[in-house]
Order: structure tokens, then sequence, then C-alpha cells
């Protein structure tokens, strides 16, 4: 019996699911629902270029077990970046995707027919030389020249490509048409006959499910697919097709189906648009479903309003802190933010003698070996010493704290992000903790993300500690 692959592009596709922006606990959370449902591969978004969607690409990489795909855009990504950020994953994948339609070379990536195979020749080699496995995206490839689009996939497969996907970009191929169209590629291209095709197909007519099905039932292994309604196939429209004809079919799917239903719900949840934060105008929405917009001319009355809001009950001198640390910030840019305020109130609040201390950590992470830390702290002159292991890094290193402090605070939140710029960036953790129905936030800096992350914890943790003393 075929197994049928489906390949998630939720992460990839977050943008247009949620135009907010999605946090890095948000995508946290996703990702392990995906891999609880043993997606075959969960593919993370293309970077951007800033440094945050790197830590956040390799912080992912590193905490999960699942196969990890990462997009390089031919004309415009980095390859090396993006190795760079997922390459702590057990199984990372880049995946090079270059137009090969007239249209899209032309007016997309303003490259001839014989320039883009340069290209492609010169891109996955170098997508090669880092992975073992990589993959070669055909964007628009229903409608490319037939002689060309064979030669596309010739020239990525002598350069090193394993991996085959072809997009019908503009969705408007009935099923018949696309089964023929893939049967055709294979025809053309003997020597990917042993190597692993996938397909993208947009839902304009709504018949991308049938689609990929007429794709699958002509040499095709994998379908990309979201867990929620995104202009593609769904997971629960492939999951239900197979199920239903799969024994007629002879194919099935290795995903979860019993948990299908209740992760898709949860996923739902996280993506679903909620008025929160306004990207142009860095508004904050209060539970009354009021927007504002915090300047420099706000009253403290309402910044600790939005600081409750938020989740921290603070004192009336805690309050006077952040409010002063806020206008000081104010006063220099335009409008403040949810994640600057959270910053401040991170960094202000509540200042606390340290009862816990970080005298020193190990971490040993990779993609063949099971995140462990060693985590030394120091209390009142004395030493204490966590040892554990974890899904990933960080995982490890929070768990080896609860080790040494013998109690699980629940994490609230905890945010990534790059301070500055260049090899020796330096990254900004902050860790959330709720304890007894209140939210104490800790914030840590350093070249070394996990080291900030372990600093953020135990900051936090010494504002617990001190409130129960």
């Amino acid at each position: 019996m075929k197994t049928v692959k489906l390949i998630d592009m939720t992460l990839r596709e977050s943008e247009s699911l949620k135009k907010s922006g999605l946090s890095f606990k948000e995508k946290l959370e996703i990702v392990r629902v995906l891999e609880r449902l043993k997606a075959d591969v969960i593919e993370l978004p293309a970077l951007s270029g800033g440094k945050a969607d790197q830590l956040s690409n390799r912080t992912i990489a590193s905490m999960i077990s699942a196969s990890i795909s990462a997009p390089v855009d031919i004309t415009n990504g980095s390859i090396s970046e993006t190795w760079e950020s997922i390459r702590s994953a057990k199984e990372p994948r880049l995946n090079i995707i270059a137009p090969v339609s007239t249209v899209q070379m032309e007016y997309i990536s303003s490259k001839k027919a014989p320039a883009m195979l340069e290209l492609i020749r010169e891109k996955v080699s170098e997508a090669r030389s880092l992975s073992e496995t990589v993959e070669f995206t055909a964007a628009d490839a229903t409608r490319a020249e037939r002689e060309f689009l064979a030669e596309a996939i010739r020239c990525a497969i002598n350069a090193g490509a394993s991996r085959i996907t072809l997009c019908d970009t503009a969705g408007i191929m009935l099923p018949y048409e696309f089964g023929e169209f893939v049967s055709n590629v294979r025809a053309d291209v003997p020597e990917m006959q042993d190597l692993s095709l996938y397909v993208q197909i947009s839902n304009d007519i709504s018949m991308a499910a049938a689609c990929a099905m007429a794709a699958v039932m002509n040499g095709a292994t994998g379908v990309k697919c979201t867990a929620v309604p995104s202009g593609y196939p769904t997971l629960e429209e492939m999951v239900h097709i197979i199920q239903v004809r799969g024994n007629d079919l002879d194919i099935n799917t290795g995903l979860r189906t019993t948990e299908l239903a209740r992760a898709v719900d949860q996923l739902k949840w996280i993506l679903e648009p909620r008025e929160e934060v306004n990207a142009s105008f860095s508004n904050l929405t209060l539970g009354n479903g009021v927007n504002i917009c915090l300047d420099s001319n706000d009253e403290i009355g309402e910044v600790v309003k939005v600081v409750r809001q938020l989740g921290y009950d603070l004192s009336d001198e805690d309050n006077a802190k952040v409010y002063e640390a806020f206008r000081r910030v104010a006063d220099k840019k335009q409008f403040v933010g949810v994640k600057e305020l959270e910053a401040i109130v991170a960094s202000t609040a509540l200042q606390v003698p340290s009862t816990y201390r970080v005298d020193s950590y190990v971490i040993n992470s990779g993609n063949v070996i099971t995140s462990t830390a060693n985590i030394l702290l120091e209390k009142e002159g004395e030493k204490f010493r966590g040892v554990s292991v974890g899904d990933g890094p960080i995982d490890a290193a929070f768990q080896a704290i609860e080790q040494i402090i013998g109690h699980h605070y629940e994490l609230d939140d905890f945010q990534i992000q790059t301070v500055t710029e260049g090899r020796d960036a330096m990254g900004s953790a902050l860790v959330k903790l709720r304890a007894d129905g209140r939210v104490y936030s800790g914030s840590g800096i350093s070249t070394d993300i996990i080291g900030a992350s372990i600093r953020a914890y135990i900051n936090a943790l010494n504002k617990i500690v001190y409130e129960e003393a």
C-alpha cells in the first residue's frame, strides 16, 4: 500500500493566515501540534532578512524531531543563512523555489530561460553542498513551456535535488488535466522516476484536493497542505479522501488521524484573526474591543490599564517605574507596541534581590542526539546542580532549573528577538511565568540565545521567590 506524504505549509503561509504576525510562542505551539499529528514534513517561513526569523527557526528546529523544510527564493533568498537557521534539526532540508513559466521568470526574476537554468544549477548545487536533502520547487509549473520545465527539473536533479515539487500556481486546472500534466512530466523526465514528487495546488476553483488525488494516481508521492484553509488543500480534506477511498486506491497516510479534528481546532484558535496588534500603528486592543495607541500623550492610568490587560498585577511603585520608562521610550518614537511594553515591564518592574544566580550551564544539542542541560545555580552561597533532557535545548534548560527549585511554574509566554545586527548579534529573551494567578516576567540578553533564555527564566523566578517570601 502506498503512503501519501502530507507536507504541512501552515507556518510557511502564516502571514496570509494571521495578518498581525505570529509570536514565537504561537509558532512553537503550531509546530508541536503538527509534530503530534506526525506531519511528514513541516515547512517553516522564508527568512525575511532579520535576525529574529533566524533565531526563531533555529530554536524551533532544535526543539522538535519532525522533518523541517525551509524555503529559499532562488532570486532573493540566502541559502547559507537559511541553512544556518535549520541545520540543528533532526532532518533538515532546503527547498529552492524557482519560477519556471515565461511570465514569472521575466517579471518576477527578470531572467530569460537560459539564465534561469544556470541559476537553478548554481543554487541547487550550493544547497546540496550544505544539506543532504534538497527540494526543488517549480513555481507556476502548469503554465511553463513543456520542454523548458523538463529541462529545469533535469538541471535540478543533476545538481543534487532529490525532491521535486510541481506547482499549479494559477489553480485553474481540472483534476483530469492536472493528472495528465503530472503524467507527462514524469514521462518527459525519466530521471525523476525514483525521486519523491510533490504537488502544490492553489484552490482558486475549489478543486485543489481533487487535483491532488489525480496527481497521486499518476505518480505523485506527496501533497502540500495547510492545517487550516489558506488557498491550498487542507489536511482534513486529504485525510477524508484517503479514509473513504484509501482501500480501493491502495493508499494510506501516516498522519495521526484520531487527533486531527482537535488539532485543527487548536490551530484555528491560534491563527484566527483577533483584534490584538495593529502593526502599522502599534495598537493595543483591550478586552472591551476598543483599540488604543500608546504614545507620549497617554497618562499613567491608561498605561496601567493596558499593563493589567496583559496579565500583570503590579504594585503602585512598580506601575510608576513602568510609566516612567514608558515615557522615555514614547518620547523617542511615535508609538509604543505590545512587545515593547512587555519588555519595559520585564526590565523595570519588581526589581528584586537575586535569590538564585546562574553560575554555569552546559547545553548539548544536535540533530542526532537528545538535548540535555547541565545547570549550576547559586543560592545564598550554596550551589545546586540540575541535569535534565528535553524537547530541545531551551526546554531541557528550563526543566533542569525546575529540578533544582523543585517546582513547576506555568510558562505563560516566551519570546526571543535580536537587539543588534551582525554575526555577533545580541539576542534578547522574555519569559513570563504564572504563579498563583499572577504573571511574573523576566528578561535576559546575550549573544547566546539559550543563555539569554536561562537568565530570563531566573529573573522571573527571583521575582516569584521574593513575593512568596
